[in-house]
């Protein structure tokens, strides 16, 4: 199947590469020119634009920053959607959103997913990072053998705009574990605790979590680069909040974390990086939560491998 690909930033270019090194005929779209021109010089054709991707490809995928950007390229596609043709949503958004634009998909007779990844940019780079999906069967065994090329893990998680709503949870949860990490490494220092311990420690205990394990590596050599940025974290966080709001469930730690991620794009801008939150406790404190040994950047070094379907438990 002919597959075309909006969006080829931190995220999309990466699941975008493996799609084009698993051999599937692939399009590609991204506002920088410079992107597209990488792909386009290993093989991949420059789609145009996202109307003219709809009417040459089977699936159209989508990874963009925000649900605005995925609205605006959902309309210049519909018009071209047809029987036989799939949307693929793998942009962290809004579900009431996504059901929206896919309402409209629908009604003209083509098929829609939201396939949310996790895992971080290392692993989606790889391959084996991991993939929700909403949509309905006959949809989901459709767009399977993409989604094992771009992920190890595969999980069917229910109707349209489940997988997002599922994301949102997770990112949220990711970010409340930064925030306890930050705090907990800069307490160890002022403590006169070694901060290269005090990694390994977590890292053996009942604290411990994905999150320690990849971007407290990177608060401690310094690099503070995790390709994800602080408003990115703000809007999933947002749209966990909303999430709430709308069922009347009074969250207490979700309004603090808004005010934190306020904060920090107050004072190192809204592109920052998200692990440069250390800094707000670090200037708070004079303490330099650095140690020798940690990694400048993260590497995926489990073996590339065809992903497949979990099974959930329903």
């Amino acid at each position: 199947m002919k597959t075309g690909f909006i969006g080829l930033g931190n995220v999309g270019g990466k699941l975008a590469g493996s799609l084009l090194r698993g051999g599937v005929p692939l399009m590609v779209h991204d506002l920088d020119a410079d992107l597209v021109a990488a792909f386009t010089a290993n093989g991949a054709e420059d789609g145009g634009d996202p109307a003219r991707m709809m009417q040459d490809c089977d699936n159209v995928i989508t990874c963009l920053p925000s649900p605005a950007a995925s609205a605006a390229v959902v309309a210049r596609m519909l018009p071209h959607m047809s029987p036989g043709k799939t949307w693929v949503e793998m942009s962290t958004t809004d579900a009431a959103e996504v059901q929206r634009l896919g309402a409209d998909v629908i009604a003209q007779g083509a098929a829609v997913a939201d396939c949310p990844v996790s895992g971080g940019c290392h692993r989606a780079d790889t391959g084996n990072i991991s993939i929700y999906a909403g949509c309905d069967r006959p949809t989901f065994e459709r767009i399977l053998p993409l989604l094992t090329i771009m992920g190890r893990k595969i999980l069917h998680t229910g109707d349209l705009g489940s997988a997002s709503v599922l994301k949102v949870m997770t990112n949220y949860l990711a970010t409340a574990n930064l925030l306890t990490l930050c705090e907990a490494l800069t307490v160890m220092k002022a403590a006169g605790m070694d901060l290269g311990t005090t990694f390994d420690a977590i890292a053996i205990s009942s604290g411990n979590s994905f999150v320690h394990e990849t971007e407290s590596q990177l608060i401690l050599s310094g690099a503070r680069d995790v390709n994800f940025t602080l408003d990115l974290v703000q809007k999933d966080v947002g749209l966990f909040q909303k999430l709430a709001d709308l069922h009347n469930v009074p969250l207490e730690i979700s309004p603090l974390m808004i005010d934190i991620l306020t904060d920090g794009q107050r004072r190192f801008g809204d592109r920052a990086q998200s692990d440069r939150l250390i800094e707000r406790l670090e200037e708070a404190t004079g303490l330099d939560i650095t140690a020798p040994g940690f990694p400048d950047r993260l590497i995926d070094t489990e073996p590339e491998e065809r992903g497949a379907e979990m099974a959930a438990r329903r």
